[in-house]
């Protein structure tokens, strides 16, 4: 048997509450939410080490998945926000050179967004400490678990994406 964790000892505290309680659903859950506030504490902390702020992040992130390049429209929709909040998070990111605004390629009256080198290396090194954080995280499962869990979590978010019943 595994060495028992800090939610194994929360599960059986509910489960004397709460007689009623799956442990195993209780359990799954709990240490999602665990692992979701763990991996922010960590991101917060590589962000707050190179000055960025999550909204930067979260756009430069979402620029970098466009190929360092989108319309800011396009950037509006990929991070669900008015295009007004976007324009002031690009005036921002232009502000610390992370960012350029091009003409675009395809409409010479549209002006798209730029990573520049230095935005693509604040980016790359959040993204670092993060990567090596996941990756320590799941070299406790051999490559065959890490399939496993993956699988067994996209049947779990294939559900959430459903509306309920």
């Amino acid at each position: 048997m595994a060495p028992e964790d800090g939610i194994d000892r929360h599960v059986e505290r509910w489960a004397g509450v709460l007689p009623g309680i799956d442990p195993d659903v209780e359990g799954a859950v709990s240490r999602m939410q665990f692992l979701t506030r763990h991996l922010r504490s960590v991101k917060e902390r590589a962000l707050a080490e190179r000055n960025l702020q999550g909204h930067e992040y979260d756009t430069l992130h979402a620029l970098a998945g466009r190929g360092g390049r989108a319309a800011p429209s396009d950037l509006a929709r990929d991070l669900a926000l008015a295009p007004a909040s976007v324009t002031a998070r690009v005036d921002g990111l232009l502000r610390r050179g992370f960012v350029r605004r091009v003409p675009s390629d395809t409409d010479r009256r549209r002006v798209d967004v730029e990573l520049t080198d230095p935005g693509r290396a604040a980016w790359l090194g959040a993204m670092e400490v993060r990567g090596v954080e996941e990756r320590r995280l799941l070299d406790a499962l051999d490559a065959a678990e890490r399939r496993v869990l993956s699988d067994l979590l996209r049947r779990v978010v294939l559900r959430a994406e459903q509306p309920p019943a």
